[in-house]
């Protein structure tokens, strides 16, 4: 048995107590090389490109954010407060200055209608992992950036900041091999999802616990895990970008039941999701439904 949808909010994110100010935030700023008057610059700038690019810079500016807000004393909130507030800010300008036509998906911004009408979505998370975010030292944070054009991935990228590393679906990572028989799957800090507590009991998986969604698929994209699947509190921009970069290396990717995922949809909510090596995709699906 699956349990049905539940949660109130994105993966593993607290919900902030009243009356938290988010303080004064340094905003992230665009390399002056890319920021000059000559439209030729951007113009050559693929969507694999973009998608790395303001994944990457964003991951950097909120390093630094992180590191100036903490020295200054600011409160935990504060922090993940201030991250979400400047990574959602140089993305929204980043993409309005150089892909002005694209509709946005964003789970810190205003919806964009234009995104029913328009082939062309970027679906991002400016801050995945808040949480471990206003931990200082935590690296379990990620800066998401999918693109998603006519039924389909265009682009995808997944930067884990705090360890200098940015998967992307374009060029695709390529998949270590594992020898251990025993699989492991990676769940949440925080919670436990049904789900997962039934693939581990049915496979006898080693549990392996990590903060962001980008972080856990990420985990199995570089082998340090098999199995991530997830319930009970998802949306679009949670998945959207991991899903992207695990499709490109070859990894299954689908819903509880075993459907591939269709994002832009009219409903943000996405509650569940699956992310293991392909050896590991019938035994998974087996586990949750026989």
């Amino acid at each position: 048995m699956v349990p049905g949808r539940s949660g109130t909010g994105g993966a593993d994110r607290p919900a902030r107590p009243g009356g938290t100010s988010p303080g004064i935030v340094r905003g992230i700023t665009t390399p002056r090389d890319a920021r000059n008057d000559d439209p030729t610059d951007t113009d050559t700038e693929t969507d694999a490109e973009l998608a790395i690019r303001l994944a990457t810079q964003a991951g950097r500016g909120l390093l630094v954010v992180r590191e100036e807000m903490v020295k200054g004393g600011a409160h935990p909130w504060q922090v993940m407060d201030g991250g979400d507030t400047a990574a959602q800010r140089f993305l929204s300008d980043e993409l309005t200055r150089v892909r002005p036509d694209d509709a946005v998906l964003s789970e810190e911004g205003l919806e964009d209608p234009r995104r029913f009408d328009v082939d062309r979505v970027w679906i991002i998370d400016p801050l995945d992992g808040t949480r471990e975010f206003g931990e200082p030292g935590r690296p379990d944070w990620a800066v998401h950036v999918a693109l998603w054009e006519d039924g389909g991935f265009a682009a995808g990228a997944v930067s884990l900041p705090a360890i200098g590393v940015t998967f992307a679906a374009d060029p695709a990572p390529v998949l270590p091999p594992v020898t251990r028989t025993r699989p492991r799957i990676v769940t949440s800090r925080s919670r436990n999802p049904y789900s997962a507590s039934i693939v581990a009991h049915a496979l006898g998986a080693e549990a392996v616990r990590l903060g962001s969604a980008g972080a856990k698929a990420m985990s199995v994209v570089n082998g340090e895990t098999d199995i991530y699947v997830h319930d009970g509190g998802m949306y679009q921009w949670d998945s959207a970008a991991p899903a992207a970069v695990a499709l490109a290396a070859g990894l299954h990717v689908s819903r509880l039941d075993g459907s591939p995922i269709v994002y832009n949809e009219r409903d943000p909510w996405l509650p569940d999701f699956i992310v293991c090596r392909q050896e590991w995709a019938e035994p998974v699906l087996a586990a949750l439904w026989d």
